[in-house]
């Protein structure tokens, strides 16, 4: 069981890794008005959305089964308080802050309608601070950071990333508020 539950634990963050790296990328893209190769505009939304609520879930399972993996031995104030942990402090605070991050981030998606737009934005903007942290934890911290398909994995994260980043910095990017159509001009 406790193999079982180790495995749980590893797939899972690598799982929610793949999956915020996803959502970041398609934030990032979804500020143009522009679709994106033949996905329109509110399938890039939709895309993001998605992959936040599962990238968060799948995080949610992480913490969750490194509770029971009696190998891990993760306490709750390990998943509350940053670099609080004794086994790795600094990677496993790491994680911490990141989790803490994506639950603030997730509850202003999750009530995006109900606060100002201004309060969201200023949330949201957690999330670029969010995936670094918590690619640094999985690098830092995870049973598979030296392995070599683990590190194709954080490349290809962290190249997606700096693509879309590269991509919204280009000079001729549009926000999506230019891209409408001006009534009565």
């Amino acid at each position: 069981m406790s193999e079982a539950l180790w495995a749980l634990g590893r797939g899972s963050g690598i799982a929610a890794l793949v999956l915020l790296t996803l959502a970041v990328a398609s934030g990032i893209l979804t500020r143009s008005g522009r679709p994106l190769l033949t996905i329109p505009r509110f399938g890039v939304i939709e895309l993001h959305r998605s992959t936040a609520l599962l990238g968060s879930l799948f995080v949610g399972i992480h913490v969750v089964s490194l509770f029971f993996d009696p190998y891990a031995q993760l306490a709750v104030v390990d998943a509350v308080i940053p670099f609080a942990g004794a086994y790795k402090p600094f990677w496993l605070g790491l994680g911490t802050l990141a989790f803490d991050l994506l639950i603030a981030i997730t509850l202003t998606g999750l009530l995006r309608h109900r606060q100002g737009y201004r309060a969201f934005r200023a949330a949201h903007w957690l999330s670029y601070a969010l995936w670094p942290i918590a690619l640094s934890h999985a690098l830092g911290n995870g049973t598979d950071s030296g392995s070599g398909w683990f590190l194709a994995t954080a490349f290809a994260c962290t190249a997606s990333v700096v693509a879309a980043v590269v991509w919204r910095l280009r000079y001729n990017f549009q926000e999506h508020q230019h891209t409408r159509v001006k009534v009565g001009r």
